[in-house]
C-alpha cells in the first residue's frame, strides 16, 4: 500500500492517444462505459492505467511539465483525504466510485501538483 500503482493520461483527442500508445508500447485499451466520463482502462505488463478526455486546458509550453497523473493505492481514502486537507492540500475532484473496482479521488498538493488516491473495493458503486 501507499505506493504509486496507477497512472492516467489526459488527452484532447483520446481515440488518437489510444492508437498512439497501443502502437508504441502494445498497451491494451478497453473503453469503460460504467464511468461517468469517456474513459479507457489501460493494461500494461506492469502498472495499470487509464486514459480520459482532458477536462481542462494544458499549460503553455513555457509553464512547466504537462505530465501523467499518478494515483497512490491506499487502505483508507477518507482518512487520508482529511489528512491532506489538514496539511494544506485541496480536493481537485471528490471521491467517486469506479464501479466494481475502487474509490478514486484527486487532490492538489501545496505546490499545485495534482495526484490521485484510490482504495480498492469490488463493492464500490
Amino acid at each position: 500500500m501507499n505506493t504509486i500503482s496507477y497512472f492516467e493520461i489526459q488527452s484532447a483527442h483520446p481515440e488518437a492517444a489510444v492508437n498512439f500508445y497501443r502502437e508504441i508500447f502494445g498497451w491494451r485499451f478497453t473503453k469503460d462505459e460504467n464511468i461517468p466520463i469517456p474513459y479507457w482502462r489501460i493494461e500494461t505488463d506492469g502498472i495499470r492505467g487509464g486514459l480520459l478526455h482532458r477536462p481542462a486546458l494544458t499549460p503553455p509550453q513555457e509553464c512547466g511539465t504537462n505530465a501523467y497523473v499518478c494515483s497512490v493505492e491506499v487502505v483508507d481514502i477518507d482518512t487520508l483525504a482529511d489528512k491532506i486537507a489538514s496539511l494544506g492540500g485541496q480536493v481537485a475532484l471528490p471521491k467517486f466510485a469506479v464501479p466494481g473496482v475502487c474509490w478514486q479521488a484527486y487532490f492538489i498538493d501545496t505546490d499545485g501538483n495534482t495526484f490521485g488516491l484510490f482504495q480498492s473495493d469490488p463493492e464500490a458503486r
